[in-house]
């Protein structure tokens, strides 16, 4: 047996050792017949309420013991979704190759119970010993009474989730040693949210990098399709060395940045290239909401507002922007930040850098703009919107939907249904300080041939005047105090977005200094110069 349960007949009568801590005695016949049900002599079908201590000991002993032993069928018996649980402790012992298992039970906590898994790992002619920490939760069976772990993939591992399975064999990519655009590697343990990034670049370039696959036990992401988590190397590879245009000095200032405020992401770029110096996030997840997130980006969409305006002959960053307390589009009321002082004889410029709101919603219905105006304009001169970016990962592109009613006011001050990530707004910055789309990208297309995505740009005049009223916003206006000590020459847009469900708003932020721009989300709230100016700020303090 393993460790859970110790037996000795004496005189006909079983006396019983329970090893572990938090175990009491326990009849042995109960403990190893299957029914689940030591109830201390009630039935089971009529216990009802949390299961007491008792009933947690017994069952977690019971399904210990069945696991140890690689009694698959068994352990699953004594949990509330059998199916699915001997699913995966056979493939435990099957695709892992895991054996020898050995598991030591804390002291629980009320119904649930922490514990040591202990094991061995063997595939290939190769051993290497596996030990790891997880706990389960004890709850009422809803249809039998009976005392069943609360099944979750996470008891045979944490690391699973829904639909994860664990798997031992060669790799299906070989490792990779992924360095920054100055040679040096970029490593998890020193970049910690570079961590989905990394496995999924060598999910995606391990065969083309030149290096030869290992011997790995990993978790299988079936569900979502994302690449396999390494757990265990039983036999390195040889890595194959891959290039990316990440910048280690803006890395590590947007991974410190991002500390500061939960659910928040960065992402700077090279304007001159569309290089990724930088992708950071602080997040409960592993998702890269940096580069995947779809999300309002609030007043930072003004700067393809003015764009649209300017292209069309509508006003200039010296023309006309009055900036009124209400502004009202198809009985809908658009209101500014509270607190700002009307201003009818507004510019452009003045409405772009104080942010003013009602000033963009007027200008709107201006002929010639249409419906269609905007998504033009994002589409045709900042390359968004047409999912065609080829980033080197998954990213998504951008969208602003040709609208009509109330959404098409709304998504000129970045609300509605637009929808950016932040690499998408660090890239509409690029755009507007340099005139050029250039489709931001993590490895250069060279490695695999990519084609990355073009648009038409924008004309210099147009570039030169979001240029100066983003300087002047920097200095100036709602994105001063973000970016005051900052040298040379510098520029940027607030915003904060309102989300359905949430208390507060998305505080977004983008900006510029020499080469390098860059935009940050967080949902930490207040206005965008308050979360995300300050995670900006930092990164383009770096330089790139």
């Amino acid at each position: 047996m393993g460790k859970g349960v110790k037996a000795a007949v004496i005189g006909g009568v079983f006396a019983v050792m329970v090893g572990g801590a938090g175990y009491g005695a326990y009849n042995l016949v109960s403990a190893l017949d299957g029914d689940g049900g030591g109830t201390g002599g009630v039935a089971a079908e009529n216990k009802s309420g949390p299961p007491d201590e008792d009933e947690v000991e017994e069952t977690t002993a019971k399904f210990f013991t069945a696991w140890e032993k690689g009694a698959a069928a068994t352990a699953a018996s004594y949990t509330n979704n059998d199916g699915a649980a001997e699913q995966l402790l056979t493939a435990f012992g099957d695709d892992a190759h895991i054996t020898g298992v050995k598991i030591t039970p804390g002291a629980a906590r009320g119904a649930t119970v922490p514990y040591t898994v202990k094991a061995k790992v063997t595939y290939g002619g190769k051993s290497k010993p596996l030990s790891y920490k997880s706990e389960l939760k004890v709850v009422r069976g809803l249809t039998t009474g009976r005392a069943l772990v609360d099944w979750q993939p996470s008891v045979v591992h944490p690391g699973l989730k829904k639909e994860d399975t664990l798997v031992t064999e060669r790799s299906a990519t070989p490792p990779i040693e992924a360095v920054g655009r100055d040679g040096s590697e970029l490593t998890k343990e020193k970049y910690p949210s570079l961590g989905p990034v990394l496995d999924t670049l060598r999910d995606k370039y391990g065969d083309k990098a030149g290096g030869t696959p290992g011997i790995e036990l990993v978790i299988r992401h079936t569900g979502d399709g994302a690449p396999d988590t390494p757990l265990l190397t039983l036999a390195k590879g040889k890595p194959g060395k891959l290039t990316t245009t990440i910048s280690p000095g803006a890395q590590a200032a947007a991974e410190k940045a991002v500390e500061r405020f939960a659910q928040s992401s960065v992402v700077a770029v090279k304007p001159s290239t569309g290089e990724v110096l930088a992708v950071a996030n602080n997040r409960t997840d592993d998702f890269n909401a940096a580069f995947q997130g779809e999300a309002a980006p609030g007043s930072t969409m003004k700067i393809i507002t003015a764009a649209m305006l300017i292209d069309n002959g509508v006003t200039s960053m010296n023309g006309p922007a009055p900036c009124p307390d209400t502004a009202v589009w198809q009985s809908q009321t658009f209101k500014n930040l509270t607190g700002m002082k009307p201003d009818e004889s507004a510019t452009l410029s003045n409405s772009f850098m104080r942010s003013c709101n009602t000033a963009f919603i007027k200008l709107i219905d201006e002929k010639p703009l249409t419906d269609a105006s905007l998504t033009q304009e994002a589409e045709e001169r900042f390359g968004l919107g047409q999912d065609n970016w080829k980033t080197g990962i998954a990213s998504f592109d951008g969208s602003v939907p040709a609208v009509d009613g109330p959404d098409r006011a709304a998504g000129a001050i970045g609300q509605g249904q637009v929808q950016m990530s932040p690499l998408n707004m660090a890239s509409v910055t690029a755009t507007a300080i340099t005139g050029a789309f250039r489709q931001p990208y993590l490895v250069s297309p060279e490695l695999d041939g990519r084609e990355l995505a073009r648009a038409r740009g924008l004309r210099a005049s147009t570039a030169a005047q979001l240029k100066q009223m983003m300087r002047l916003t920097a200095t100036q206006g709602t994105a001063a105090r973000a970016m005051a000590g900052l040298g040379g020459d510098i520029g940027a847009k607030t915003g904060s977005a309102e989300v359905d469900g949430n208390a507060r708003s998305n505080s977004w932020f983008t900006g510029f200094r020499g080469d390098i721009a860059a935009a940050a989300m967080t949902e930490e709230g207040g206005h965008g110069g308050d979360a995300a100016g300050p995670i900006v700020a930092a990164v383009l303090r770096t330089g790139g």
